[in-house]
């Protein structure tokens, strides 16, 4: 299934949660024949816009005719009182698309804007902020678009594309080695490539996963200074990405010590929504 497809299913998912049998509010107060327009305001801080693409397919996917124009584009600084978009059509599909229009944009909107201050807050180190699998289960997708429209990067997609050896991967195979050493035999045997990245928490670790030839090295809640002592370690010789307790205050020294990546979990898990509310206008 392609990106589209399941951003489609998405919508579709929310449509049977929201709106089911019908939208008996609308339906009972407001003449499917009667035409509207309605806007998208900023109201209360400014942020980064994330999902307009998005949003826009979740009034052609309610009503085909109904016809969406986004006065900026994904990625871009907006401020309180900017209206940022605008829908007309049948008053009654707009009203019953409103809340799922909203949800996508609002969360990736605030996705967005907390992606955009940590790229800021790294800016001039190599460190790239990425984000992890700490996302709304079945909305991952627009999770991971909206951190990349905020201007950072994502990590895995999931478990499928890319191997991470964790500390209970560990505990199960006996050793970093043999973890390492058994993902290698599984590309072999099933004929494919991937990265293979392990997650430490000590230099002793760190050592054997460098030993074992892994690609990525992640310092799991190292301190600042153990942190630059595993980067010193390390030498180039594997990618490095700092993991845990990881905040705007924080993110700059991390970023500092020289790692190549930034994993930050709030991005997607403990977000706040950017606030913007839809105003429909009447005879429009």
């Amino acid at each position: 299934m392609n990106q589209q497809n399941e951003i489609d299913e998405i919508i579709s998912s929310a449509f049977r949660e929201d709106i089911a049998s019908g939208d008996i509010t609308t339906i009972a107060t407001v003449s499917s024949e009667v035409p509207g327009k309605a806007t998208f305001l900023v109201k209360d801080e400014e942020g980064i816009i994330a999902g307009l693409d998005v949003t826009e397919r979740v009034f052609h996917l309610l009503d085909a005719e109904l016809v969406f124009k986004a006065y900026t584009s994904n990625g871009s600084r907006v401020k309180k009182g900017e209206i940022i978009a605008e829908v007309t059509g049948r008053a009654s599909s707009i009203l019953s698309a409103e809340r799922t229009a909203l949800n996508f944009l609002q969360r990736m909107s605030g996705i967005a804007s907390l992606a955009g201050k940590f790229a800021e807050a790294v800016k001039g180190t190599k460190a790239v902020i990425i984000d992890t699998r700490k996302t709304v289960p079945g909305l991952r997708i627009t999770d991971k678009l909206a951190v990349t429209q905020g201007g950072c990067r994502n990590h895995r997609q999931g478990l499928f594309d890319m191997f991470l050896i964790k500390d209970n991967h560990i505990a199960a195979s006996g050793s970093i080695t043999k973890a390492v050493e058994a993902c290698r035999n599984y590309m072999k045997e099933k004929n494919f490539t991937s990265k293979i990245e392990v997650e430490v928490t000590n230099l002793g670790q760190t050592k054997e996963a460098l030993e074992s030839k892994a690609d990525i090295i992640m310092l799991d809640n190292f301190e600042v200074p153990l942190m630059k002592e595993a980067v010193a370690m390390i030498k180039g010789r594997a990618l490095v990405e700092a993991s845990g307790g990881v905040n705007l205050k924080t993110v700059r020294s991390i970023a500092e010590t020289g790692v190549d990546f930034i994993s930050v979990g709030a991005l997607t898990h403990s977000v706040k929504a950017l606030d913007i509310s839809l105003n429909l206008i009447m005879n429009a």
